[in-house]
């Protein structure tokens, strides 16, 4: 009976995966559409999805600002310890608030590092009008891939990664926009060695990286840690994200913690 039924409605894998399928369709949509914009359009997008991003918390972040001032303000025991329960269960509020607003632009970001790794691929140089984040980093001495020439900032597709050169030569398959958005639903997405893990790590953490809470990867040891920061960095911070590695800094240091 319960077979029959499988076959009739599919399993919740099956179920997921026409979701995912789905918006696949949405994201190379986009990709397509994105391919027409100039180099500053396509990076400016972003800011866009940071302005998107605050203004639909910008209510309940309002609220939690305030009830946590009055929490601070009170004086009597009880009062206050009720009123930071309240900010404790207006953060929950939030955090859903959160996973909605990310998951209604997720197409549109996975396309946004989708197109930029295909202009990385495509392109030896990408010129964009030079912004402050760009001088920033073509001012530190291992981002030797952003040289700034008048009010133009000139990047480079190739970098140094674990040592040695690379030039960056990967567009996500739509396989790996899947497993982008398994691992952004809190899941499990086991791929076998060269099937492009560190690429699809790209697409969730630039989705939750541009709200600004910050996004921390995990790896096995501190080669990879490294590598992979190196590696994916410029890609990142062309979108106007930072990134770093903490393993390069001694435990418990101010550095450490910035990074």
């Amino acid at each position: 009976m319960f077979g029959f039924i499988k076959k009739i409605i599919g399993t919740k894998q099956d179920r997921d995966l026409k979701q995912y399928v789905a918006l696949v369709t949405e994201i190379n949509n986009y990709f397509e559409e994105y391919q027409r914009l100039s180099n500053d359009d396509l990076r400016a997008k972003s800011l866009d999805f940071r302005a998107r991003i605050k203004e639909y918390l910008q209510d309940i972040d309002a609220e939690i600002a305030s009830v946590n001032q009055q929490a601070l303000d009170a004086e009597d025991f009880n009062e206050k310890e009720r009123l930071f329960k309240e900010v404790d269960e207006l953060i929950k509020d939030r955090n859903k608030a959160l996973e909605d607003v990310l998951q209604s632009i997720l197409p549109e970001a996975f396309a946004v590092v989708k197109e930029t790794s295909r202009r990385f691929t495509a392109n030896e140089t990408l010129e964009v009008t030079a912004t402050d984040h760009d001088r920033a980093l073509a001012a530190k001495q291992d981002k030797t891939y952003v040289n700034i020439e008048g009010d133009k900032a000139i990047w480079k597709n190739s970098w140094m990664a674990a040592g040695g050169d690379i030039t960056w030569d990967m567009v996500h398959y739509d396989v790996q926009l899947i497993g982008g958005m398994v691992l952004h639903d809190g899941k499990i997405a086991e791929m076998a060695t060269g099937e492009g893990k560190t690429l699809v790590a790209t697409l969730p953490a630039y989705l939750n990286g541009v709200s600004g809470e910050g996004v921390h990867i995990v790896t096995v040891n501190y080669y990879l840690a490294r590598r992979d920061q190196e590696w994916v960095g410029p890609i990142f911070e062309f979108l106007f994200l930072t990134v770093d590695c903490i393993d390069k800094y001694i435990p418990h240091s101010m550095e450490r913690r910035r990074a």
